[in-house]
């Protein structure tokens, strides 16, 4: 049987992040007398923290980027390690993958330590196979980078392979690699999901089924 993959982000996909991650940037640029509003965060949404932070800030050094990147991540550590909010229907999706011999890897912006809490509080997380952050790349989505490796340190080829996003960024980055493109909607309206190759409203709509038959009928394979 043919191999196949599915390269879940984290952030809104497998973990409903997007409170504690808005909550921890407002505390951030809070300290640095800055506003942070809902609007710049959905702009910022599925870019890195330094690409966020080098936009927003202007001409900063590395170092600087790093320190603020660090603390912006613990806060939103701080807040998700007290009251792990799942997505709804995650766990069922990865146990029903699992068994269908189906591979899977996250494939996200955030830090490892993020990643770390994902995979030791969500139920299904021990069929992970594999996890990218923004440790291990170069290139911040919408590059392909993310998922290119996630996909080549599962062994599976990119055709073979979709990705769950809930970002433009993320939705981009999949196609520049070549996979199938799942937009789940939460964080952004369904009509911005245009260049998705199929789009839900919640996880509960997909299945190992509904995934193989997406991957094996595209067009461009």
């Amino acid at each position: 049987m043919q191999q196949l993959a599915v390269i879940f982000d984290a952030d809104g996909v497998l973990v409903d992040s997007y409170e504690a991650h808005f909550e921890s940037w407002r505390r951030l640029y809070g300290e640095l007398g800055l506003e942070y509003s809902e609007t710049s965060f959905a702009a910022d949404f599925g870019r890195t923290s330094r690409d966020i932070l080098t936009r927003s800030l202007g001409d900063v050094t590395d170092e600087r980027v790093r320190e603020l990147d660090g603390r912006k991540e613990a806060y939103y550590r701080e807040i998700i390690r007290e009251h792990f909010p799942a997505m709804d229907g995650a766990a069922e999706l990865l146990e029903a993958l699992a068994a269908a011999g189906v591979h899977m890897a996250i494939g996200s912006s955030g830090p490892p330590e993020n990643t770390a809490i994902v995979l030791h509080k969500l139920p299904g997380a021990k069929h992970i196979e594999a996890a990218v952050t923004g440790a291990d790349v170069t290139r911040g989505k919408p590059d392909p980078q993310v998922f290119q490796i996630a996909a080549e340190r599962l062994g599976v080829e990119p055709a073979n392979c979709a990705v769950v996003e809930d970002a433009l960024h993320g939705i981009e980055a999949a196609k520049r690699a070549g996979m199938a493109a799942i937009a789940l909607v939460g964080t952004m309206q369904r009509d911005a999901f245009a260049q998705a190759d199929l789009v839900v409203d919640r996880l509960r709509e997909l299945s190992p089924a509904v995934i193989r038959n997406l991957i094996l009928s595209r067009e461009d394979r």
